[in-house]
């Protein structure tokens, strides 16, 4: 089994389900230290508005809605991609591109000040990516791990001309 595309796959499982978990845990005394951490460590990398967030049990989740519809769909889409033996082809960018345009589209609409959307239809948008980034990375680790190191580095010289 391919170390690193398991490893992603776990990492990716893990990290919704600590999304999910830093709110209730911030409840907890025991668990309170580390649940701030997670908020802290997302922190770095979403805005975290309040309107812009989803909520459990009240307290608000440490990423926005679109980067958790991100972070869970790419942990779908790693985990399906195991199911898959369908490798990553040629076209495959066009297909990232394709996947991005729901949240390039949304988040173009906001940042131009033309549309406001819910935290659902957020989340829903980044869904296609999520899901296409979270499969091709799998996808290419699983298929980079069966081959020899100098053939990969030799057929990627060879594309390049050199």
């Amino acid at each position: 089994m391919p170390r690193a595309a398991c490893l992603l796959t776990l990492a990716a499982l893990a990290w919704t389900a600590t999304l999910l978990a830093a709110p209730v845990a911030l409840a907890h005394p025991v668990f309170s230290a580390s649940a701030a951490i997670v908020y802290a460590g997302s922190a770095r990398v979403c805005h975290q508005m309040p309107e812009r967030s989803f909520h459990l049990n009240g307290t608000q989740l440490p990423v926005c809605g679109r980067c958790f519809g991100l972070y869970a769909a790419g942990a779908l889409g790693a985990a399906l991609a195991w199911f898959s033996r369908r490798r990553v082809s040629a076209p495959t960018r066009g297909w990232l591109a394709a996947a991005a345009t729901p949240t390039a589209v949304t988040w173009s609409a906001e940042v131009a000040g033309l549309a406001e959307f819910s935290n659902v239809i957020r989340a829903v948008a980044a869904l296609p990516l999520g899901v296409a980034g979270g499969w091709v990375f799998v996808q290419l680790l699983r298929y980079d791990s069966r081959l020899d190191g100098d053939q990969i580095h030799h057929s990627r010289s060879h594309v390049r001309g050199g």
